[in-house]
């Protein structure tokens, strides 16, 4: 039977309550609103403030904002949504975000989505008080924003996003969004892709109109009838091009939203339409099936302009709009224009023949809200499913692999031009076992995103360029080494690294066993990111950087004095030497021991050791819990220090004294440590220096501390290998002496 999925959020009708708080009250909506309303106070937003911080982070504004509520100056009778919530309501301000206002357009096309995205207990009626909320998808989680409903306004207009109408659902929404990404700013510029994701966890899918496959009709047409969201726009080449209009009207590195398709009959001939609308709410195509609007004052009608049978003339007041129709559309019967919903309505909407929608648009982006849509992306490939965590689970959970790539774990994904770097990057190993229906491979979907950064804008932050690549694997569940990218090619790979926010590809493989490899293209990046992998039919993954184990030597039994060899006779006359009188060696005295016999190695190049590095040896070895090391304790230690020497020299070829970081997964495997990233990265940002080095010093130090722990942990977790039980002044004594 085949598996199926929808993606969270999306069955039936939204559950109240399913989303995630993000208020810093940690109260909900409804508690908020409620403690308002017997207060008898009007809600302020406290995490998002009506001054300049929520506005821009990084320019001053231009005109003097004021901060009002719907009532209050803007309009008399505020309505939340009038007739409906629909995609005429939407009108852009005076703030670079077309791509959000193409994603709430689409947006308005499916009522569960939508309905998911505004909740409905909300408005100006019984109850108000002056508090909204909408929800967002945000990397495998709903969150619940709630906003106030005080409005940035120039001369009692609203600057930014608004309705034609006293409807305020789009300006909430917008603010809502801003608040979500730290500002208003932080909206200008994007992929209506995006926000497409924000309002609904789907899957998306990019295609390119002068490459797109030869069903792209059918694609698209079952996409819009299953609900999908979809968009396009014209690429820019320059800055310069931004905006600037084309012949035709249409506008570059604009946002359009496709809002529907169908044919039409045009002289005893079936024709392909497009529907798409700007979200400026006017300038539109004025090429074949358009609708050119001109306006006109009194006086130049009164100079004897004539209306002709192909022209409509509308009163605005103070003007005249004369509407051209095209010829094509006079050649259509009016009730096969009707059943069209054509309008001749200068409201930014607007129908293409297919031909030229594919000739003057460059890319056309899909977002799928549940999986089975992927039917309409692939023809072979009738369901999807997501992949879950292990082969025990069920096959629609919802479960994501979140990995997080942080300093000195991300390196370049051209594995033939760093191999030193690219092995180190997260690892999922994907086991395909299940051929698709009639086919000899196996389908799936890799999207990886990046996390948070348009919320980091205002620190400077940007896009990283990214992708990943798929290599077979031996079948072993460990991290595969450095070795194996030197010597194979990816079964697949991204179509490309680049600075989007998420990179998403389909994929056929034979069964068999694969490993995953996400990465930015740049080595030294730090960011958050969410991978997700879908399947058409059930397979298994395996995180290959979950797992933390550790095999530690056991530590000798003493020797008797009568029994010891040659060699250990030697080392207690050498421990004499250091010892003296007492027989234990201080923290002072093995710092001076240790300088001394390692400067005079001529392998190993190193700065002074320093005294808490020899206090933190203590520690490690001192069993007894005097503070010092007897005869038997310097003795492990000093055939931990010959090993661990070793293994450093190992890294450090070019004897400068230091190691890359990117080597550490391997060296302290050997040394016992099985890591996860996680660890490795934390390892990192301690002990390594800016270039991502360590020194011998910090190497030992990072040994003493791991080894130190782990046999703490492990002589306290005698009843279960995988847990300890602390007091708080075991914790504290723990902490201390680690």
């Amino acid at each position: 039977m085949p598996y199926l999925y929808q993606a969270p959020g999306l069955q039936g009708h939204p559950v109240p309550g399913d989303a995630h708080s993000t208020h810093s009250s940690n109260q909900s909506f409804e508690q908020l609103r409620q403690e308002c309303l017997w207060k008898g106070v009007l809600f302020e937003d406290p995490d998002f403030l009506a001054n300049s911080s929520s506005l821009f982070f990084s320019e001053r504004p231009q005109i003097p904002f004021v901060w009002k509520r719907p009532g209050i100056k803007i309009v008399e009778n505020p309505e939340f949504i009038l007739g409906g919530a629909t995609r005429t309501d939407i009108c852009q301000g005076g703030l670079g975000d077309c791509w959000l206002l193409a994603a709430i357009a689409s947006l308005t096309l499916n009522e569960k989505a939508l309905a998911r995205v505004i909740p409905q207990d909300q408005g100006f009626g019984p109850g108000y008080a002056r508090i909204f909320h909408f929800q967002f998808w945000q990397h495998s989680e709903w969150l619940d924003v709630v906003i106030d409903d005080r409005l940035p306004t120039f001369r009692d207009r609203l600057i930014f996003l608004h309705s034609a109408d006293n409807e305020f659902w789009s300006t909430l929404l917008e603010k809502a969004y801003a608040k979500l990404n730290g500002s208003y700013e932080a909206l200008k510029g994007g992929s209506a892709i995006e926000a497409m994701e924000d309002f609904t966890g789907g899957v998306t899918e990019t295609f390119t109109t002068k490459e797109a496959p030869v069903n792209f009709y059918e694609i698209l047409e079952k996409a819009l009838k299953r609900g999908s969201l979809v968009g396009c726009s014209i690429d820019t080449r320059t800055a310069a091009e931004s905006e600037a209009r084309t012949p035709f009207g249409l506008i570059k590195g604009h946002a359009y939203s496709v809002t529907g398709i169908d044919q039409v009959n045009f002289c005893g001939q079936k024709v392909e339409l497009r529907r798409v609308r700007n979200p400026w709410g006017q300038v539109e195509w004025n090429g074949p099936w358009s609708a050119l609007h001109l306006w006109l004052t009194p006086f130049l009608l009164f100079m004897g302009h004539t209306v002709q049978s192909n022209l409509i003339l509308k009163d605005e007041s103070k003007s005249f709009s004369l509407t051209f129709i095209s010829s094509e559309w006079r050649a259509v019967d009016p009730a096969e224009q009707q059943c069209l919903c054509h309008t001749t309505l200068d409201d930014g909407e607007f129908w293409m023949a297919f031909r030229d929608f594919k000739a003057h648009l460059d890319k056309v982006e899909i977002c799928n809200l549940n999986l089975s849509q992927q039917e309409l992306l692939n023809r072979d490939s009738p369901r999807f499913i997501r992949i879950t965590p292990g082969a025990e689970e069920e096959v629609d959970s919802t479960k994501l692999h979140n990995h997080q790539m942080v300093l000195g774990h991300k390196c370049t994904a051209v594995p033939l031009e760093m191999p030193n770097t690219f092995w180190t990057n997260p690892q999922i190993k994907l086991s395909l076992t299940e051929k698709d229906d009639g086919q000899e491979g196996c389908t799936f979907r890799v999207a990886l995103m990046q996390k948070d950064r348009r919320k980091l804008k205002r620190f400077g932050a940007s896009m990283l360029t990214i992708g990943y690549a798929n290599y077979q694997c031996p079948g072993k569940e460990e991290h595969l080494n450095k070795d194996l990218f030197k010597y194979h090619a990816s079964q697949a790979r991204s179509k490309t690294f680049i600075n989007l926010r998420e990179v998403s590809d389909r994929f056929k493989l034979p069964p068999g066993e694969y490993t995953l490899i996400p990465s930015t293209f740049e080595p030294h990046q730090e960011a958050d990111f969410c991978l997700r992998i879908f399947s058409e039919k059930k397979a298994i993954t395996q995180d290959l950087d979950g797992d933390v184990d550790i095999d530690l030597p056991e530590i000798p039994k003493p020797t008797a004095p009568g029994q010891e060899t040659e060699e250990e006779k030697q080392f207690r006359a050498l421990f004499e030497r250091v010892a003296r009188e007492d027989m234990e060696v201080t923290a002072e005295e093995l710092e001076y021991v240790l300088n001394a016999v390692l400067q005079k190695k001529k392998d190993i190049k190193f700065k002074k050791l320093s005294l808490v590095s020899c206090k933190n040896i203590i520690s490690l070895m001192d069993t007894s819990g005097n503070g010092k090391l007897e005869f038997d304790e310097f003795k492990v230690f000093w055939g931990r220090l010959r090993a661990w020497t070793s293994l450093f020299l190992q890294c450090d070829a070019d004897r400068s004294g230091t190691m890359s970081s990117y080597e550490l997964r391997t060296v302290l495997r050997a040394a016992g440590f099985q890591l996860n990233n996680h660890l490795l990265q934390l390892i990192v940002l301690r002990y390594a220096n800016e270039e991502l080095q360590l020194g011998f010093d910090d190497f030992l130090n990072c040994l003493v501390q791991l080894e130190n722990a782990s046999r703490v942990f492990q002589a306290l977790s005698t009843k279960n290998k995988l847990f300890i039980h602390l007091n708080i002044n075991e914790f504290i004594i723990l902490t201390m002496n680690i």
